[in-house]
Formats: C-alpha cells, structure tokens, sequence
C-alpha cells in the first residue's frame, strides 16, 4: 500500500471534546535507563502563584538539581500553558550541523538529499494526523516547543498514554539537565489558524483535546551523555524519548482513547537502503514558519553517519525547521502505519532533516517505560 495510503489510517480519531483521559496532576521522576525514584526537589512550584515566586530564587539554580532523574519533578500547573503562552512558546534550540558533509560514502553517509518542500498537513489536523502534537516545555531560555506522537502501547492496547519525542525536548543533554513543565497537546491549531490569530480562536480549536503533562519521561543514557543543544553530533543518533503523560483537567480515558489514534512504534526496521519512503511530520517554528501549521514532507531516505562507531541516522530532503524536532518519522509496514523515527537535526540551510535510527537503544528505553506503567 502506497504511503499516502496509509496515512489516511489516522482518520478513524475521535472528534475534539471527547471526555480527557484518566489521572491527576502532582509530581513524577524520570530515568534514562527506564526507572527512577521520586524525589520533590525542595521548593518546586505546583500552582502559578508559586512559580512566580520560584522564578526569583530556584530557577536560576536549573542544571544544580535538574540533571539527575531523581530530580526530575514536572507537577501539573493548571492554566500555565494557557492558549497565549502556548502561541509565544519559540522552537526548540535548532540542532543543524555545522559541517553537512559529516562521514563519507564507506563511514556509512549518503550524498545529501535534495530538498523537499513541505506541505501542509489537510486540515483539521484531528482528521489526518490525528496522533501528532506539539510538546511544550520551560528551558532556561524560555518557553520551547517540539512536536510529538502518540505512540502505541503494548502493555496497553486501546489506552496508550505515550508519547515519541526528542530527547533533546525533554534533556538538554551533556552540559545541561531536564527541561520542566513539559506537556503534550495533540492536533494543536486543529485548523491551522495563523499564528497571530490564535489569540482570538477559541480555545477548542487551539487545544481541542486539552493539555496533557509527563508525569514520567525516558530518553536515552547516551543522549544525556553525548548529546548537544547546540549542533548535531554523535548523540544525535540517541536523540529520542517517551513520556507518560495524564490530563491537566482529570477524566477517565486514555490519551489514545481520547483522540482515538496511536501509531506503533517499528523498532529495527530495514535500513534507510531497505524503505521505499518516509514521511516526516510536525509543526516548524522557526523561519519562514511560525510553528501554526503541522507539515510534513516525503521522501526516499539516506544514510548519515556523525560520529564513527555510532549507528547511522536516516536522512530526507525536506524544508522544515526549529520545532519540527521530535515530529514521528512514519513508513508504511504490513499495510498500517508505524513510526520509525522521529526529527532531530537539519541542515544549516534547512535542506534536509536526519532522525535516529530506533534500534536496541531505542526499544530498550521504550520498553522501561511501558514496563513501569504495565499495572497501572
């Protein structure tokens, strides 16, 4: 089955303002290797009144408590991501390289791709690509944004609560430590509306299955050791996470019932040489895009290799920007639709995107965190 086939899979979801999925808000901890253990750091805010005051004192002392998992706390802030704080949030830090011709043909990378111009997603975003969202986060430069998928589960299948990003949206990575308030919003902007008219859309439309916050969140050992905020470099090839993730406002579904789609994540799949084509998806932010419209672009991928004895990134021509990262990479396998790969770096002049290729890292952090919430 043709690729753009297999895309219309996502328009079983269910319509905005179905009943939010189960859970409440208070604190969680995270680990790179699957587990971890609570423990509150002294002083982090759960209200907006306590993150203004906290804004003065702790919040310069980020990277002294935030780079342990047991560290990790994301308490649910109600109203903190409100639709105006949402519209401001800028695109992640942009991971390009600073030398596109990293590797070489016997080291495992392809000559670079032609561009490939993106084209918007058919809207509404819920009817076409429903398991696609934006990830929203405070990073000590401010409020960030990535994109996201909500990834199926098989400890719980129907109820998924996971969701693909970018270990970079969630960890800053060698010289830094957790990004904090990280939340999840699918089908944001479900038509699309210009940036500058988001403040006027209700809210519905902006958010219309609500705000979901990670109450447990896993990326990769090597991308906390290896990875870079500020170029590409052999972390890249790690540079993936999942979080867990419940309702700011409560209820009694799952994420995946509640937007009735997920995608399942196809972890070894054939190498760049053994796919016809991927689809890239997610919302860019940084110029000539203003992170209002969720884009996609297809393509036959490549190889790239940026460090010698780290495992080869997929590569595809396409035009996306800051903000795209950790959008799902997606490739059609036994006529459905699974992931298998999401973005993390480009091109300084945004000509292609490259993606971690999910191998034995990827399913061993994937399956830590399916594990720990298989009871539950």
């Amino acid at each position: 089955m043709a690729l753009a086939s297999l895309l219309a899979l996502t328009a079983t979801a269910c319509g905005p303002g179905d009943d939010k999925a189960d859970g409440s808000g208070s604190s969680a901890a995270a680990d790179q290797k699957g587990t971890g253990s609570l423990k509150l750091p002294k002083g982090v805010p759960t209200s907006i009144d306590d993150l203004k005051k906290w804004k003065d004192g702790g919040w310069q002392d980020w990277d002294k408590w935030a780079r342990k998992a047991q560290d990790f706390a994301n308490p649910i802030i109600k109203d903190h991501w409100k639709t105006e704080r949402l519209a401001k949030a800028k695109a992640a830090p942009d991971l390009s390289v600073k030398a596109t011709g990293a590797g070489s043909a016997s080291e495992g990378t392809d000559p670079e791709p032609r561009p490939v111009t993106a084209q918007q997603v058919g809207r509404p975003y819920h009817a076409n690509m429903a398991p696609v969202g934006k990830v929203f986060f405070d990073s000590p430069d401010g409020p960030r944004v990535c994109s996201g998928t909500i990834v199926a589960d098989p400890a719980h299948p129907g109820k998924s609560n996971l969701v693909w990003t970018a270990g970079h949206c969630v960890h800053a990575g060698k010289n830094g430590g957790w990004m904090r308030n990280i939340a999840f919003v699918p089908s944001y902007n479900d038509y699309g509306v210009p940036m500058n008219q988001v403040g006027n859309t209700p809210a519905q439309q902006i958010t219309p299955y609500g705000r979901f916050w990670a109450d447990w969140i896993t990326t990769s050992g090597e991308w906390i050791d290896m990875g870079s905020q500020e170029v590409g470099n052999g972390g890249s090839a790690y540079d993936f996470a999942v979080l867990h993730v419940k309702p700011e406002n409560g209820g009694g579904k799952s994420l995946e019932e509640t937007v009735g789609a997920a995608v399942p994540v196809w972890f070894n799949a054939p190498s760049a040489d053994g796919i016809g084509g991927m689809k890239a998806v997610g919302y860019p932010a940084g110029p000539p895009y203003d992170g209002a419209r969720m884009m996609s672009c297809q393509d036959r991928p490549n190889r790239l290799t940026m460090q010698q004895g780290t495992p080869a990134m997929d590569r595809i021509g396409c035009t996306m920007t800051g903000g795209s990262s950790g959008g799902g990479w997606f490739a059609g396998r036994d006529g459905k639709l699974a992931l298998v790969s999401n973005t993390s770096i480009s091109s300084n002049a945004h000509t292609w995107l490259a993606g971690p290729h999910l191998g034995p890292e990827a399913e061993r952090v994937f399956d830590g965190i399916s594990r720990k919430f298989a009871q539950q």
